[in-house]
């Protein structure tokens, strides 16, 4: 199988027939400046050294040149063998919670800012792992199917903040119900959902979707963004900009708590871990251990080839033809006619 590696150059071809239409327009320019000298016999005999065939031998192989010099800047390759491509890994759901409370900033520089960087950290980490990405609040979402995109991972993360989701409150059993749903049955032991939030469940069903997903072998992870102590939940405005922080309506400050607790019951249940986010690294490695250790498995298998370039050979005949075109002198002379190789 052959393919271009630039095929865009290819289009220069186009080039060939502009080129051929301007060479027959100075030819005829020629003979009608000649035919203003004089009668064109009469011209032949007074230039006997004049060749009509070398300029058009000359122009024939310099468009040769041109059409392979083209050929090889657009880098043909062909396939020289073929090759399978095996990818082991894991599948990995991540569950991030986007309610207005993951905006305190009892971890730098808040609950949500910290746990995207944790994720996109996950992403850099992963090699032949498929991740996929649900975002709750008071309603929970797919926001990236499965994938081994981790291009297109990054970008959906970073898209993602507190206005992604219009429901306030935090659905963690709902959240894990689209995890769940979101894998392929036919693997197995090589699933987990990494469940990213505060903690304040606001539906009390986590538990129990947690037991129905553990029963299938899926593992949970949690991680507890915030502290035990709090913080207060800052307002902002739709710029981004704090306008003071959310109160009750008793007009007191909200301080939004971690709820540790129902993180490692979760975590429990679903034959994961649990652990606490904080502004050292130490917790992120320890989640980054739990991943490694579930058994990985083929997650796709494709066949692709090895291609290698070619363009040396295209490269090679333009040369040639260049240099035997510089050789083809335009006017005869007593060698070439005794060789009567081009008259």
């Amino acid at each position: 199988m052959i393919k271009f590696e630039h095929p865009t150059y290819l289009y220069l071809l186009i080039l060939i027939p502009v080129f051929i239409g301007l060479h027959i327009a100075w030819v005829y320019w020629k003979r009608r400046v000649l035919k203003q000298f004089g009668d064109m016999e009469l011209v032949s005999k007074l230039t006997p050294a004049a060749s009509k065939r070398r300029p058009a031998t000359k122009f024939i192989f310099m468009l040769i040149a041109y059409a392979f010099l083209v050929i090889a800047i657009a880098n043909p390759q062909s396939g020289s063998k073929l090759e399978q491509a095996r990818k082991r890994g894991i599948d990995i759901m991540i569950a991030l919670d986007v309610s207005n409370s993951m905006l305190a900033e009892d971890i730098t520089p808040n609950r949500l800012l910290n746990a995207k960087q944790s994720i996109s950290k996950i992403i850099n980490r992963l090699d032949g792992d498929r991740i996929g990405i649900v975002i709750f609040a008071g309603k929970a979402f797919l926001q990236l199917p499965l994938t081994t995109d981790y291009g297109a991972a990054r970008l959906f993360l970073e898209n993602i903040d507190t206005r992604s989701v219009g429901v306030q409150g935090t659905a963690i059993g709902e959240a894990l119900t689209i995890c769940d749903n979101s894998f392929d049955d036919k693997t197995k032991h090589s699933k987990a959902i990494l469940l990213i939030t505060d903690g304040e469940d606001h539906e009390g069903d986590a538990i129990q979707v947690a037991k129905t997903i553990s029963a299938k072998g899926i593992k949970i992870f949690t991680i507890g963004m915030g502290s035990p102590e709090g913080a207060p939940i800052p307002n902002l405005d739709k710029y981004g900009n704090s306008q003071g922080y959310k109160k009750d309506r008793a007009n007191n400050i909200v301080v939004s708590k971690l709820d540790s607790k129902l993180l490692e019951e979760l975590a429990e249940t679903g034959n994961g871990a649990y652990v606490r986010a904080s502004n050292s690294r130490g917790w992120f490695n320890a989640i980054i251990k739990d991943l490694d250790n579930i058994q990985k498995q083929d997650l796709e298998v494709k066949n692709f080839s090895d291609y290698e370039d070619r363009f040396q050979y295209f490269l090679a005949i333009a040369i040639i033809f260049l240099i035997i075109e510089l050789f083809i002198l335009e006017r005869r002379n007593k060698w070439s006619d005794k060789i009567s190789l081009f008259d």
